[in-house]
């Protein structure tokens, strides 16, 4: 285990505490199997997936500012097992930081609103991470690999990095936003195959599908026939969003490039979890859509 206890103020944002609650589930039996604190942020709000900015970026950057100070109240990084809240999130806490060098009215305003509101100011005093970050760069494989106790061995794992995480900042110091291995390094540490394919890091197709359904499905569909074709057992993503299209929608997706698929998809913790010993009902992996039996009966639970 690394050398002190890591300590984060936890953003779980909407989706993990609605469709997808065996996210929130899976991060809790996660963090507290690595003896990682988490200290929930309830009074945060929904950082818009993006959608905020269409309306206004004032909006999207106040909100998130917010977010973001709750965290600075705590004195602590600001941890989200979301790739759109990173995203979204963190490109905020970007644009502010270079903004409080650039363009001091503009954070003033911000703050101005927050102040009107009873709201703590943004300082821009710490930073925002995504649990796999966390994993990678605080955490560590080397002791990642000291607490597996089920190795995942012969399960061939696809990542599904999306957009969000590895595009939505001007930063990435965690990894290669075009050539990604963040995913596949957890992989290869808590004993399973990394399986590469082209889509990878592309959009699941979640942006489009409230207005271009079928579209929306057929880049998702493409995405998992790949995987598929590439001899993978699962597919694995940082993103609740992205699971939504991949998963929940998978039957839907099958319908419309005519083609059957089966193919589970799993969050990040919920795998990382399972080497760690803990059992697939405290991950809620009997919620999903597209049944992970095949993948447990591979690493030989009982289903």
């Amino acid at each position: 285990m690394p050398s002190a206890t890591l300590k984060y103020a936890y953003f779980p944002g909407c989706v993990a505490q609605g469709a997808c609650g065996e996210l929130y589930q899976s991060t809790s039996a996660l963090t507290q199997a690595l003896g990682i604190e988490l200290v929930e942020l309830k009074k945060a709000a929904c950082c818009g997936s993006g959608t905020f900015k269409e309306d206004s970026q004032l909006l999207e950057d106040t909100v998130n500012a917010r977010n973001i100070a709750l965290a600075e109240q705590l004195n602590l990084p600001l941890l989200t097992h979301c790739s759109t809240c990173q995203g979204v999130i963190g490109h905020v806490d970007e644009r502010l930081k270079e903004f409080q060098d650039t363009d001091t009215a503009y954070v003033e305003k911000v703050n101005g609103l927050l102040k009107k509101e009873g709201c703590s100011p943004y300082k821009g005093t710490t930073e925002v991470k995504h649990l796999l970050w966390a994993l990678v760069a605080d955490y560590g494989m080397e002791a990642l690999a000291a607490q597996v106790s089920r190795k995942l061995t012969g399960l061939k794992c696809a990542a599904f990095y999306g957009c969000y995480l590895l595009r939505a900042q001007t930063s990435i110091p965690y990894d290669d936003p075009v050539h990604p291995e963040s995913m596949e390094t957890v992989f290869r540490t808590v004993g399973a195959t990394p399986v590469y394919y082209r889509g990878r890091t592309q959009c699941c197709g979640w942006p489009i599908s409230s207005y271009a359904t079928e579209q929306s499905f057929k880049m998702a569909g493409m995405h998992i026939q790949e995987a598929l074709d590439a001899g993978a057992d699962c597919m694995v993503t940082p993103c609740p969003l992205c699971h939504l299209n991949l998963d929940s929608r998978q039957p839907e997706v099958e319908k419309v490039i005519g083609r059957q698929l089966r193919l589970p998809v799993l969050h990040l913790p919920q795998l990382v979890a399972l080497a760690l010993g803990v059992s697939p009902k405290q991950l809620g992996l009997e919620r999903h859509v597209v049944s992970t039996g095949p993948v447990l009966e591979k690493l030989g639970h009982k289903v």
